[in-house]
C-alpha cells in the first residue's frame, strides 16, 4: 500500500500501526530471506515503537503517524547498528540520530530497519557489501542497483512502504529505475546531511524511495529545510509539495537533452522515455531539444572529484575510535591491518585513486582539472534552464543487469550511472519514476531534472504523469 492509502485507512479507523506492523513482518519474513534487502532488522524494536506511538495516538503536527519507513544503513540512528555495509564500522551504534531520522520521528513515522547498500555507498549494483547481495524482486538473478539497493528493493517487494536512500551520483534514482519505484534527489542542501556517514560530501544527498510520487513529497516535505547542525544546509523557503501534486502539466517547457539519448541507450528505454514526452504533450506542455555540450565528461569528472573525496573522508576509519580494530606491534601496523581487513575490494579501489589524485604533482593534473569541469557542467544546466522549466532523460540506460554480469569489470559499472552523474555534480534536483517494462517484466525508469530548489516542478510534473499511467502500481511476484 502506499502511504497515502495507510493513513486513509488510519483515519477512518479501519486499521491501526499494529495491524499494518505485523502484516510488514509477516511479508519480511516471507521475502527477505529472497532479496536480502536488510543490513539489521528487529522485530521487537518495531512492536515497540508502535506500543509508544499508539499511547499518544495521531495529532495534526504528525504527518506520518504510524508509518514505517526502512533507513539506508550509512544514515545514522541512535543505538542501532549502522554500518554503511562495511566490515570497519562492525559494531558501530550512533550516539545520536541524523536530523532526517529526527524529523522522521517527531513526525510519527516507525523506522523498520536498516537496508542493505554498497559499501561506503560505493557501488551501483549491491553486490559490493560485507552483508552480501540485495536482490532484485522483479528478477532474483538481476541487481536492484545501488548503492540503495536495499532501501529501493525492499519498497518494490512491499517489505517497506517507504525508504531513505543517498545518492551521490545516482545511488537513489538508479535502484528507483532498476525496482520500479520513485526514488527522489534532492537539490543540495535542501535535506540535510547531518548524520550522513559522508562518502563524498560536496555530492552526497538524502532523500525518499517510495512506491508513488505523491509518497515522496509526503516525507520530502517532513525533511527538508534548514538545519544549522550542517553548514551546507540552505536557508530557503520550502514550499508546499502537495500542491504541487495538484497542479497540471499544462504550460510546462520540457527539454530532451540530446546527449542522453544516443549509444548506450537501449532502444526500449529511449521509447519508452519518447512516449513519455508525447503524453507531455497531450497534457499540454511543450517539448522540444536542448543540449548539455559537457556531458561526456561527467564520468571521469565524477570519479575525480568522489574519490578525492572519499580518500579523505575514510581517513576517519583507524581502528582507533569505533569499528573493526586489528592487532599490530606498532600504531601503523594496527592502523595498516585493521583498514586491510577492514575495508573491501571496492572500498579499497576508490581510496587508492582518490589518495592518487589528490597527491603532490597530480592534484593540479586531475583534481584540479576535474573542478573546473564540474563548473562548465553545472553552466550547461544553468543554460538549459533559461529555455525550459524541466529535462526527462532515461534514469539508466539498460533495465537491470544479472548479478555478477559487471564485477570484473569497474569501468563498465561505472558507466552505468552515466546519466545521473551529471545531476550531482550541478548540484540540482531530481526524480526517478517507473515509465515501462520489458517483454520479461523488467522495470526501467524515465528522470525528471528541475532547477536547484526546483522539487515543485518535479512533484508537478510527475504528479501528472503518474495520474495519466499504469506503471507504478505493478507489483513483483515471486
Amino acid at each position: 500500500m502506499t502511504l497515502r492509502q495507510i493513513q486513509e485507512l488510519y483515519r477512518q479507523k479501519k486499521s491501526s500501526p499494529s495491524e499494518v506492523a505485523e502484516g510488514l513482518l509477516a511479508r519480511i519474513g516471507q521475502w527477505e530471506p529472497k532479496v536480502h534487502a536488510f543490513s539489521w532488522f528487529d522485530p521487537e524494536s518495531v512492536r515497540e515503537q508502535v506500543k509508544l506511538l499508539e499511547k499518544g495516538g495521531p495529532a495534526a503536527d504528525r504527518p506520518l503517524w504510524g508509518i514505517p519507513v526502512l533507513i539506508k544503513d550509512n544514515i545514522c540512528v541512535q543505538g542501532v547498528p549502522t554500518t554503511c555495509a562495511s566490515k570497519i564500522l562492525a559494531g558501530f551504534r550512533p550516539p545520536y540520530d541524523a536530523t532526517v531520522v529526527e524529523r522522521l520521528k517527531q513526525a510519527g513515522a516507525v523506522l523498520l530497519g536498516m537496508a542493505n547498500m554498497d559499501e561506503f555507498a560505493f557501488g551501483s549494483s549491491c553486490e559490493h557489501s560485507c552483508y552480501g547481495p540485495t536482490r532484485n524482486p522483479w528478477d532474483l538473478a538481476r541487481v536492484p542497483g545501488g548503492s540503495s539497493g536495499g532501501s529501493a528493493a525492499a519498497v518494490a517487494a512491499g517489505m517497506a512502504p517507504a525508504a531513505l536512500g543517498s545518492d551521490t551520483g545516482g545511488s537513489i534514482r538508479q535502484p528507483a529505475s532498476f525496482c520500479g519505484v520513485v526514488g527522489l534527489k534532492p537539490t543540495y542542501g535542501r535535506i540535510s546531511r547531518y548524520g550522513l556517514i559522508a562518502f563524498a560530501s560536496s555530492l552526497d544527498q538524502i532523500g525518499p524511495i517510495t512506491r508513488t510520487v505523491e509518497d515522496a513529497a509526503l516525507l520530502a516535505q517532513v525533511m527538508a529545510g534548514r538545519d544549522p547542525r550542517d553548514s551546507t544546509s540552505a536557508d530557503v523557503a520550502v514550499p508546499d509539495y502537495a500542491g504541487a501534486l495538484r497542479q497540471t502539466a499544462q504550460g510546462l517547457r520540457i527539454g530532451l537533452p540530446k546527449e542522453y539519448m544516443g549509444e548506450g541507450v537501449e532502444p526500449l528505454v529511449r521509447k519508452a522515455v519518447e512516449e513519455s514526452l508525447a503524453l507531455f504533450k497531450r497534457l499540454g506542455a511543450t517539448v522540444k531539444e536542448v543540449s548539455l555540450p559537457h556531458t561526456e565528461y561527467a564520468v571521469p569528472t565524477y570519479y575525480i572529484v568522489a574519490t578525492a573525496e572519499a580518500s579523505s573522508n575514510l581517513a576517519r576509519f583507524d581502528g582507533v575510535r569505533f569499528g573493526h580494530r586489528a592487532d599490530g606491534k606498532t600504531l601503523l601496523e594496527m592502523y595498516t591491518r585493521s583498514r586491510e581487513e577492514g575495508f573491501g575490494p571496492e572500498a579499497k579501489r576508490r581510496i587508492t585513486l582518490g589518495t592518487f589524485v589528490l597527491s603532490s604533482g597530480y592534484y593540479d593534473a586531475y583534481y584540479n582539472r576535474a573542478l573546473k569541469v564540474r563548473t562548465l557542467i553545472r553552466r550547461d544546466f544553468e543554460r538549459a534552464f533559461e529555455q525550459v522549466d524541466l529535462l526527462v532523460t532515461p534514469t539508466a540506460p539498460t533495465p537491470p543487469f544479472k548479478l555478477g554480469e559487471k564485477m570484473e569489470d569497474p569501468l563498465t559499472m561505472y558507466l552505468s550511472d552515466i546519466l545521473t552523474i551529471s545531476v550531482n555534480l550541478a548540484g540540482v534536483p531530481a526524480l526517478s519514476m517507473p515509465c515501462g517494462f520489458t517483454e520479461s517484466g523488467l522495470p526501467f525508469g524515465m528522470q525528471l531534472i528541475a532547477k536547484p530548489f526546483g522539487e515543485e516542478t518535479l512533484f508537478r510534473a510527475g504528479g501528472a504523469y503518474e495520474r495519466e499511467t499504469e506503471w507504478h502500481k505493478r507489483e513483483p511476484k515471486l
